[in-house]
């Protein structure tokens, strides 16, 4: 997969691609653009690309508490699934945790989303609660990876 690109958001059409790969994933927690610039302001948000193609994105939401928390969120289209691009898009995320001084990560995933719980579980996250937001139906589960060092 050498032409596997890796982008910080930056610019309206990265935000648009960012928004459209989170909106088709989770459809459920779909967001505006300027819903997506103010996360840009707060957390890192990257966009994955095979050439010119958008295959992906990620958002890691940096540490927080005493356990010194991070969330990274990997996310990709269905038809690029199990090609490595989220295992690229998780390590870069983990990567950038860490250098934000992560001792701990989770990850947030749709509880729907069947080939996302699995990727978290394969590395080694175990699901630590379910949950329903205020006036939504769908399930969600954080899931807990332990040390950053994964």
């Amino acid at each position: 997969m050498s032409d596997l690109r890796i982008e910080p958001v930056t610019g309206e059409a990265m935000l648009r691609d960012w928004r459209h790969v989170h909106n088709e994933i989770v459809p459920p927690a779909a967001m505006t653009l300027d819903e997506v610039r103010e996360r840009n302001g707060r957390y890192r948000l990257e966009n994955a690309y095979l050439g010119d193609v958008l295959v992906g994105c990620s958002t890691v939401r940096p540490p927080e508490g005493e356990d010194a928390v991070a969330t990274v969120i990997a996310r990709v289209l269905p038809p690029y699934r199990r090609a490595g691009i989220g295992r690229a898009l998780y390590e870069r995320g983990l990567a950038h945790a860490r250098g934000l001084g992560a001792r701990v990560v989770e990850t947030v995933v749709l509880a729907a989303n069947r080939d996302g719980v699995a990727f978290a579980e394969a590395r080694g996250f175990v699901e630590t609660e379910r949950y329903v937001l205020p006036g939504e139906s769908e399930l969600w589960i954080t899931l807990r990876g332990g040390s950053a060092g994964r």
